[in-house]
C-alpha cells in the first residue's frame, strides 16, 4: 500500500471510520435497489472493501455499493420479472456480480486500462462533474424525506417532483441545514470532523427528542451478525444466458470506465501515479468476494472518495479501518444505526460530491479554450442524460475531434525581427518586430497532411503583396507530410513561380527532405528549396544583416509612460499583452527590496532582482528594468529614508554594465536603447513633468558628483540623458 506512515495514520484511521458510517445508509439504499435486503450492504462493505484496499494502487480511492451497477442490476431484475428482496433475487444478483467480476479479470489480462491515456482532462472533469451531480439527484429527495431515485437527470429531476408529496419540513431542515454546515466549515475549519459531530447530534436528537415521531426518517432495523460464505449458483445464468451475459459485461464496463476515470482524476489532482491495469485487477477481485457473500455488484464511490479526501485520507489504512469499522457495526452496533436520521447522513453525502465537481476547470476552460470547454460540458451532459457508458463514449468521441481540430488549426504565425537582436519573432506577439522587406516568413507547428495544407496555402497566399519576392517556411514544428500535402505545396511553388517568387522551406529536420523525395517533391532538394536555416535562406535571397525591414508611419507619443513601453524581450516573450504590467511589478518589488537594505551595499540592484517573483532577466528587459525602477524609486513618500544618490550610483553602474554586455553582444543594439531611452524620456516629459524635472535634478546633482570621484562613469550618464556641463 502506498503512503502509509505513521504522520498519516491518524487521518486515514478518521477517514475510514467516517467513510464507514456514512456507506451504512448509501450502501443498504443502493443494495436495495440492486434487488438484495438492505443488509446486504452492509455485508458488502466488509471483505471486498478490505480486499480493494490491499489490492489497489490508489492510495485514496472508496471502493463499495454504488448507484450505477446498482441500478442496472435492479432494472435487468424487473425486466426478469424477478421480485425485488425475494429468495430468485438473492440466488440470481450474485451470479451477475461474479460474471462483472470474471469479466473485469478479462479487462485485466487485456490491458483494456489503456483507454484512460484516450481521455484528456476535459472529459475526466465532465465526467467526474456529471457522476457527481446525477448522484446528488439521486439522493436529493432524502433531504426532505423523499425516497431515492434511479435513471438519468430527466427522470431524475422528475422523481424529485413526485417526491415533494412526502416532503417534511424537520427532514429539509436537517438535510439542507446539514449541507449548508459542512461546506461552511470546510471552508473555515477544513480539519474539524464536521461529518461526524453532526451525525452524533442527529444521534441524540433522535434519543432525546424522539424526531422520527414528526416524521424525520431513521436506519431500518439491521438484525447484527455475519453473511454465510459460497459460490453463487451459475446454473440462474443457463436460465437466461444472454441477460445475465451482457448485464455483467454493462456492469464491468461501468465499474471500470467510472472508477478508473475517477481514480485517475484523484491522480492527477495530488500528483501520483496509479497502475490502471492494476486497479482493474482489484475491481474484479473485490466483486468476486462481493458475489461470495451474496452481494451486489461494487464501484468507485466518488462521493465516499470526497468525504475521505476531505478528512486527508493519504493510503488505504482508510480503507482497512473502515471495513474493520463496519465489520464491528454489525457484530455489535447494529442497535445505534436505527437512530441516525436520514436527512443527516443524505446531507453528508451532498456536500461531499459538491465538493468533488470540477466546475472551477469547466470556467477556465471557457475562459481560456472553447473548444475544451464544449468537451467538457459534452462530458458532463452525456454522463448527466444518457448514463456512464454514453458519457464516457462522447468525451471519447470528442477528445478525438478536438485532436483533430487541433491538427487542422495547428499554432501558426508570421514572422519578423527585432532591429539589433539576433532571432525571428512573432509579428502578433512582440509590439517592436518588423516585417523584412518583400519577406514573408510563415512559421507552422504541426504535422502537414490533408487535413490542414488548405490552412497552410490559404495563409500564406491572404499575406502576399505585390512587393512579396520571397516565402520562406519555418517548418521546425512539422515533423511529417503526406502525399496529400506534397502535392499542394508544389502547385503552391509553381503558382509562386510564375510570380517571381522565390519559395523556401526551411528549420526543418532531415527527415522531412527524405519523405519529399520519397513522395515526388525532390525537386525541392535538388533546386535548394529546402535550407537548413531562415537566415541562410534569406542569405540565398541576397539578403543578409541588417535585414531591410519595412519602415513604419511615425506614431504620436500617446499613453502613460509606465504602460507604453516596447523593448522587452524575454517579458514579451512570456506575457504577451501583459508584458507591460508583469515588468512594472516586478519594477515595484525591485523598488520595495531596494528600499528595505543597508544604504551601502554594492550589489544591491542585482540582488533585488534575484529576490523578484520572475529573477534574473535578460539584458533587453534589464534595461528596461532600470528605467522603470528609476520613476518607482523617486517616490519620495513610500521611501522617504532611501538615499537617493547613493542609489542612482548603482543603477547607473548597472547600466553601465548592461549596456556594455550588450554592446560586445550586439552593436546594433546600442543605438536601439539610445533611442529608446529618448523616447521614454520625451513621454515622461510630456505626462509626467514632476516626475521628468525630479529624475534630472537627480541626474544632473549624480553627474556633478561623478565629474570628480568617476570621470568615466559621468562622461557615459552625460551620454545617456544628453547632460551638459553647463547644467545647473
Amino acid at each position: 500500500m502506498k503512503n502509509v506512515s505513521l504522520k498519516n495514520i491518524r487521518k486515514d484511521i478518521v477517514s475510514g471510520i467516517i467513510v464507514a458510517l456514512v456507506s451504512i445508509p448509501i450502501s443498504m439504499g443502493y443494495a436495495q435497489i440492486a434487488g438484495l435486503p438492505a443488509v446486504y450492504g452492509l455485508y458488502c462493505s466488509i471483505l471486498p472493501v478490505l480486499i480493494y484496499g490491499l489490492v489497489t494502487s490508489s492510495p485514496q480511492f472508496v471502493f463499495g455499493v454504488d448507484a450505477t451497477p446498482a441500478a442496472l442490476v435492479g432494472g435487468t431484475l424487473a425486466t426478469l420479472g424477478i421480485v425485488s428482496g425475494s429468495e430468485e433475487a438473492k440466488a440470481v444478483v450474485p451470479a451477475i456480480t461474479l460474471v462483472a467480476a470474471l469479466w473485469l479479470l478479462l479487462f485485466f489480462f487485456i490491458k483494456a486500462g489503456r483507454i484512460v491515456n484516450y481521455i484528456s482532462t476535459p472529459v475526466m472533469g465532465g465526467f467526474i462533474s456529471g457522476i457527481g451531480v446525477t448522484i446528488i439527484l439521486m439522493q436529493a429527495a432524502k433531504l426532505f424525506g423523499g425516497n431515492a431515485g434511479t435513471g438519468e437527470a430527466i427522470q431524475l429531476v422528475m422523481h424529485i417532483a413526485g417526491e415533494f408529496g412526502s416532503f417534511n419540513l424537520l427532514s429539509a431542515v436537517l438535510g439542507v441545514g446539514t449541507v449548508g454546515i459542512i461546506l461552511i466549515a470546510k471552508k473555515f475549519i477544513p480539519k474539524f470532523p464536521m461529518s461526524v459531530l453532526l451525525m452524533v447530534l442527529g444521534a441524540l436528537a433522535t434519543a432525546i427528542f424522539h424526531i422520527d415521531r414528526f416524521g424525520v426518517k431513521l436506519l431500518p432495523h439491521v438484525d447484527k451478525g455475519l453473511p454465510g460464505f459460497s459460490l453463487p449458483d451459475m446454473s440462474v445464468v443457463l436460465k437466461n444466458p444472454s441477460e445475465i451475459i451482457l448485464l455483467g459485461l454493462s456492469v464491468a464496463g461501468v465499474v471500470m470506465a467510472q472508477t478508473l476515470l475517477a481514480t485517475n482524476n484523484y491522480a492527477n489532482k495530488y500528483g501520483y501515479k496509479v497502475s490502471n491495469n492494476r486497479e482493474i485487477l482489484a475491481y474484479s477481485a473485490a466483486n468476486a468476494a462481493s458475489a461470495v457473500i451474496g452481494g451486489c455488484p461494487l464501484n468507485g464511490s466518488v462521493s465516499r472518495t470526497g468525504i475521505a479526501d476531505q478528512f486527508g485520507c493519504k493510503s488505504q489504512v482508510m480503507s482497512i479501518t473502515a471495513s474493520l469499522t463496519m465489520l464491528f457495526i454489525v457484530l455489535f452496533g447494529t442497535p445505534v444505526l436505527e437512530y441516525l436520521p436520514v436527512p443527516i447522513l443524505t446531507g453528508i453525502v451532498v456536500a461531499a460530491l459538491i465538493g468533488i465537481t470540477e466546475f472551477g476547470l469547466a470556467v477556465k476552460l471557457w475562459k481560456t479554450d472553447h473548444t475544451e470547454f464544449a468537451i467538457f460540458v459534452g462530458a458532463f451532459l452525456g454522463v448527466l442524460l444518457f448514463g456512464t457508458i454514453y458519457g464516457v463514449v462522447i468525451g471519447v468521441i470528442l477528445s478525438f475531434i478536438a485532436v483533430i481540430v487541433k491538427a487542422v488549426e495547428p499554432p501558426r504565425a508570421f514572422l519578423g525581427v527585432i532591429p539589433g537582436q539576433e532571432g525571428f519573432y512573432s509579428l502578433n506577439r512582440y509590439s517592436n518586430v518588423k516585417k523584412i522587406k518583400g519577406v514573408v516568413i510563415y512559421r507552422f507547428n504541426g504535422a502537414l497532411f490533408f487535413a490542414n495544407i488548405n490552412t497552410f496555402i490559404d495563409d500564406i497566399e491572404k499575406n502576399l503583396d505585390d512587393n512579396t519576392k520571397w516565402v520562406i517556411v519555418d517548418a521546425g514544428g512539422v515533423g511529417s507530410i503526406d502525399v496529400t500535402a506534397v502535392d499542394r505545396l508544389m502547385t503552391l511553388y509553381k503558382v509562386l513561380e510564375k510570380k517571381g517568387i522565390r519559395f523556401y522551406i526551411t528549420e526543418h529536420e532531415h527527415t522531412l527532405n527524405d519523405q519529399l523525395r520519397e513522395l515526388g517533391a525532390g525537386e525541392f532538394v535538388e533546386k535548394g528549396v529546402v535550407r537548413r536555416t531562415i537566415p541562410l535562406a534569406l542569405r540565398d535571397a541576397g539578403l543578409d544583416r541588417p535585414y531591410p525591414v519595412e519602415e513604419e508611419e511615425e506614431q504620436a507619443v500617446s499613453g502613460e509612460v509606465h504602460e507604453d513601453n516596447e523593448r522587452l524581450a524575454e517579458i514579451e516573450w512570456a506575457f504577451g499583452e501583459d508584458a507591460d504590467e508583469w515588468l512594472e511589478k516586478m519594477a515595484a518589488e525591485m523598488a520595495d527590496e531596494i528600499g528595505s537594505v543597508k544604504k551601502d551595499e554594492k550589489n544591491v540592484i542585482v540582488d533585488a532582482e534575484k529576490h523578484a517573483a520572475w529573477g534574473r532577466i535578460g539584458l533587453f528587459d534589464e534595461n528596461e528594468l532600470l528605467e522603470r525602477l528609476e520613476m518607482h524609486l523617486f517616490d519620495d513618500k513610500k521611501y522617504p529614508n532611501l538615499d537617493i544618490d547613493d542609489i542612482e550610483k548603482r543603477i547607473d553602474e548597472r547600466r553601465v554594465v548592461v549596456e556594455k554586455k550588450l554592446a560586445q553582444i550586439n552593436p546594433d543594439a546600442i543605438q536601439m536603447l539610445k533611442e529608446h531611452r529618448k523616447q521614454i524620456l520625451d513621454r515622461m516629459k510630456l505626462h509626467n513633468p514632476y516626475a521628468y524635472e525630479h529624475m534630472m535634478e537627480q541626474k544632473k546633482k549624480h553627474y556633478e558628483h561623478l565629474k570628480k570621484k568617476d570621470p568615466e562613469l559621468a562622461q557615459k550618464l552625460k551620454n545617456f540623458y544628453n547632460l551638459s556641463d553647463d547644467d545647473k
